[in-house]
């Protein structure tokens, strides 16, 4: 294996196609909800610089991209999706930490977010700093929630409010939890120098 994760730009934009195709089929594997995207819509993301995208030289492996809301004060992780053929590799934890990073950089000061069904992502969240929270503490921008609508559970949403559905919230917040930075395999421990004492006994002549 000779996966590369790169931010996207304007290069990777052939790849649109097949990273909704990828999204969608893993969530019918799954059986969970997933709120569709259009190809369109991915391509304009990479363009943008706001996705990472996983390669193993030309094929594609792995994807997440950033949505904003509420002008920019909230920022959502979102379609994270790691090829059959590459998974429990721990691909998809070093893609969530690309792209959770990218996200900080282009947007320091926002609420991170994201909602999902699954565990691994909740676990994966958990690790860099997110907490679970209700609905209510996410972005009110309807954009979000029309982004739903492609979802197999949106009846579940919209007999709730928006206030409750299959997926869980989980919100990461810069001004209360101080940004993750990722361990260096050169970092040094830095170890006291131990001062020994040397005890003399005098002796004196009376």
């Amino acid at each position: 294996m000779n996966v590369i994760i790169h931010i996207a730009d304007s290069s990777f934009i052939a790849y649109a196609q097949k990273i909704c195709d990828l999204i969608y089929d893993s969530a019918q594997a799954r059986g969970t909800g997933i709120a569709k995207r259009s190809a369109e819509y991915v391509a304009e993301k990479i363009e943008a610089g706001k996705a990472v995208i996983a390669l193993d030289e030309e094929k594609l492996v792995g994807f997440a991209y950033i949505e904003t809301f509420s002008h920019n004060r909230f920022v959502a992780n979102s379609g994270l999706v790691v090829h059959p053929d590459y998974r429990n590799q721990g691909l998809a934890k070093k893609i969530k930490r690309k792209i959770f990073d990218l996200s900080q950089k282009l947007y320091p000061n926002a609420k991170i977010f994201s909602i999902t069904t699954g565990l691994a992502v909740m676990k994966m969240n958990t690790e860099l700093g997110f907490k679970p929270v209700t609905f209510s503490e996410l972005t009110n921008d309807e954009e979000f929630w029309k982004g739903c609508q492609g979802c197999r559970n949106f009846d579940i949403l919209q007999r709730n409010n928006y206030k409750m559905c299959l997926c869980t919230g989980l919100l990461y917040d810069p001004k209360v939890q101080p940004a993750q930075q990722p361990a260096s395999p050169f970092a040094k421990k830095v170890v006291k120098p131990v001062i020994k004492i040397k005890k003399t006994n005098k002796m004196h002549k009376k």
